[in-house]
């Protein structure tokens, strides 16, 4: 009676490891598509992603690359200081109101051709917000600095 309890109590705690393994494994297969981590100009020129691939480029407009074309699009230049990857804005809205030269952005969209195609923007909250991800990209290469509060 003893060992029928423990080869019970063993096969119980088999079938509960299998199957938090298999909802983990599940839960990991139906998120790979949602989880969509930004990557910086300097990451992107070594390893240039699947023009199939949608990603977010984060970084900084550079000053004086913003060009109007055709309705709500617009060319400009995402860089980290290390390198810089031109853009196209294709979205179907206007861009954000503090979205500009010199801001921190975060863009969503494929690489396709040397060019991203931008078909989301993203732009900081206010005057002093930027994405963490983005900060810590631009301090690792030299370029942003935290401003000193006063």
């Amino acid at each position: 009676m003893r060992g029928l309890k423990k080869q019970r109590r063993i096969q119980v705690i088999i079938v509960a490891i299998a199957a938090l393994a298999v909802s983990s494994v599940l839960i990991g297969y139906g998120l790979r598509d949602g989880i969509n981590f930004f990557r910086t100009p300097a990451e992107i020129s070594e390893t240039a992603p699947d023009p199939d691939e949608v990603f977010r480029l984060g970084g900084l407009v550079l000053e004086g690359s913003i060009e109007p074309t055709d309705g709500v699009e617009f060319a400009f230049v995402v860089t980290d200081g290390a390198a810089d990857i031109p853009a196209i804005y294709v979205g179907s809205d206007a861009p954000p109101d503090l979205f500009g030269e010199g801001q921190g952005t975060v863009a969503t969209g494929r690489y396709v051709d040397g060019v991203f195609l931008a078909t989301e923007l993203l732009a900081r909250h206010d005057e002093t917000y930027m994405p963490a991800e983005v900060i810590e990209a631009l301090e690792e290469q030299g370029v942003y600095r935290q401003p000193e509060e006063s």
